[in-house]
């Protein structure tokens, strides 16, 4: 499913796939460290700590007949897709996900090519999962909550910052790959 390492560490700007060495690991060394800390610190908070919180992983009667396997697909689905779109960030971007450490390159590989932001649906599958899995509701209206604070977040804070960062190559990437829902095929930037 995730493309060799020497592939994720090549640019999209190059325009073709270059293996790295030691040198360029040691380049993308802070983005990868920051990546990890910031990934444990934020989702690991939203999509790990607070959904265990709640339910301390323990099953409850189920809220429908098959709400345990739809949540358990969510979080199959929600894991790679998160773990990988962290890893672009940091060896694609050059960057973190946090808006302190902003990736020098606009990300649109991988599960971008699908949908703009895999992150915050990765992780609203993986809490929305979780309250399906273990058949809380608690869990269910924290996952509602947490993903209107990303769309209000992504709208306020985070398309404006890309369209001044990135503007011609934001613009294009907006006019075809959507927000939330994912394409049927992958955009490959030509079109």
């Amino acid at each position: 499913m995730f493309p060799p390492f020497w592939r994720l560490c090549n640019c999209h700007n190059s325009g073709h796939d270059v293996r790295v060495g030691y040198s360029d690991v040691m380049r993308r060394a802070p983005a990868i460290i920051g990546s990890a800390i910031f990934l444990v610190i934020a989702p690991g908070t939203l999509a790990v700590y607070v959904p265990w919180y709640f339910t301390h992983w323990r099953f409850e009667p189920v809220l429908f007949p098959i709400a345990r396997v739809i949540g358990g697909i969510l979080i199959s689905a929600g894991l790679p897709v998160l773990l990988d779109s962290f890893a672009r960030f940091a060896l694609q971007g050059l960057g973190t996900p946090a808006p302190v450490m902003p990736p020098k390159h606009l990300v649109v590989t991988g599960f971008y090519r699908y949908v703009r932001n895999p992150m915050y649906v990765a992780v609203t599958a993986l809490i929305i999962g979780q309250g399906l899995l273990f058949g809380s509701v608690a869990v269910l209206e924290y996952g509602a909550i947490v993903w209107a604070a990303f769309f209000l977040f992504v709208l306020g804070y985070e398309e404006p910052a890309l369209g001044e960062q990135f503007p011609e190559e934001y613009k294009r990437y907006r006019a075809n790959v959507r927000r939330w829902i994912p394409r049927t095929t992958p955009w490959r930037g030509d079109h």
